[in-house]
């Protein structure tokens, strides 16, 4: 993937050379050298967890400014359902947060909880009519369909061929403003509200459409205190909401599986739980499921690396909305036609060692071979997640043993004991000769 195509990147000015990234990364796909932190971009799936766990937050999202609003003529604010549980005391009323985003720039506001409502009275009925392969996976979540393309290809069939609501709501809010406003649609821009990076990435490069009918993306981080001051300022909030609480639901983990009210379902979340699931699916260990819903950050949506809550709190307060919402209060013109993938998801393959199998036997062979000669202690002093890491890194050409400490260690040791008993290290060089002689 092409480094301008990613949404999370390195400020080397603020790295100090720390493994806390190189640890944290689940897919391996940065390393230290130069006691710098790189990324490798093929690797990256813009997950946002270095970002969460960088001490000196060297790594950035790039996502776009409240000032693109200037490039439209017409503006929709495109809220993720995980914005609601951002701010305290809206007690129950969310047209109050929907209120405010027309009071900092936009001109209206399309929730994409209504959205993730179509897609799950549509999920609920493709299961139930499904001849396919089961489970049928979510892929609402970006990150979670790109390790799939990437490292569990055999799971593609698996995933549900329907937009993400943020996709849906862009179509679906743009039909809408072109019939009330006039305009033509490059006109009017759809800007996502979001709690990831990941969504940046999958509006610059679409996987299954032509192109994304999402125009920017703006961090709830980067609107959060002007959203909150605005809030305060709103007296009479306008009649926004569009959603019912099964749509809110979207914003925690496990609620769209209660959305699609698919009773044999499983949901989990936090890349390391999802990596467990997905191996268990493709070894054919899990139970029989007809719907799996993964989120990369744990706890959803709500626990995304640009929002700006704590997790669980974000989650009380989305629930507790949704209490004070009816089940069911959406519009009647769902585009469906919108819904569905533009073609088919292809494997991608950025994690194969080479592309010509011959040579990948070889290459692995060596890798093989090296990490045979390091210590197994995955510590990460090298610059490298683990011990097979390195040694695929050496294998390549990308970096040497000399790295590993403990080889450099062994080194050290050896010279010095030569150095201190030279008589005893030409007599042992002597015994070897007389070995490999008689061999």
């Amino acid at each position: 993937m092409n480094d301008k195509l990613h949404s999370v990147k390195l400020d080397s000015d603020l790295c100090k050379g720390c493994t806390t990234c190189v640890k944290r990364c689940p897919m391996e796909a940065i390393r230290v050298r130069d006691k710098k932190a790189i990324i490798i971009n093929e690797r990256c799936i813009d997950c946002g967890e270095c970002i969460r766990v960088c001490p000196h937050h060297a790594k950035k999202a790039v996502v776009d400014s409240l000032s693109v609003l200037k490039n439209f003529d017409y503006t929709i604010a495109l809220p993720a359902p995980s914005l609601y549980g951002q701010f305290k005391g809206i007690l129950g009323d969310r047209n109050v947060i929907l209120t405010a985003l027309k009071h900092i720039g936009f001109d209206t506001v399309f929730e994409v909880a209504a959205a993730a409502e179509a897609i799950s009275t549509l999920t609920n009925r493709k299961i139930r009519s499904s001849k396919e392969r089961l489970p049928i996976i979510s892929t609402a979540c970006p990150t979670i369909v790109r390790i799939i393309r990437m490292r569990f290809p055999s799971l593609i069939p698996h995933l549900l061929d329907f937009r993400s609501p943020m996709e849906f709501a862009a179509r679906w809010a743009k039909r809408v403003a072109q019939k009330e406003t006039g305009l033509p649609a490059e006109k009017i821009g759809c800007i996502f509200i979001s709690p990831c990076p990941a969504k940046a990435t999958a509006v610059k490069l679409p996987v299954t459409n032509e192109e994304s009918a999402v125009d920017a993306v703006i961090a709830i981080s980067e609107i959060y205190t002007k959203l909150r001051t605005a809030i305060k300022r709103v007296i009479v909030p306008e009649d926004l909401a569009i959603a019912g609480s099964p749509g809110m639901g979207w914003a925690i983990s496990g609620g769209e599986c209660s959305a699609a009210a698919i009773s044999d379902h499983l949901s989990a979340d936090g890349m390391e739980n999802v990596i467990s699931i997905l191996e268990a699916l493709e070894n054919e260990e899990l139970p029989q499921v007809d719907f799996i819903e993964l989120n990369a950050c744990v706890g959803g949506c709500v626990g995304g690396v640009l929002t700006v809550e704590n997790p669980f709190i974000a989650r009380g307060r989305v629930q507790h909305i949704m209490k004070h919402t009816p089940p069911v209060l959406r519009p009647e013109s769902c585009p469906v036609e919108d819904v569905g993938w533009d073609h088919s998801m292809e494997f991608d393959p950025s994690l194969r060692i080479d592309t010509n199998l011959s040579d990948a036997i070889t290459l692995l062979a060596k890798i093989r071979d090296i990490e045979s000669r390091l210590n197994g202690m995955d510590c990460g002093a090298c610059g490298a997640p683990s011990c097979h890491a390195l040694a695929e890194d050496i294998a390549k050409g990308f970096a040497t043993e000399d790295q590993c400490v403990f080889i450099v260690r062994e080194k050290l040791q050896a010279l010095l004991g030569q150095h201190e008993n030279p008589d005893g290290a030409a007599e042992s060089a002597a015994a070897e000769t007389e070995r490999e002689e008689q061999a």
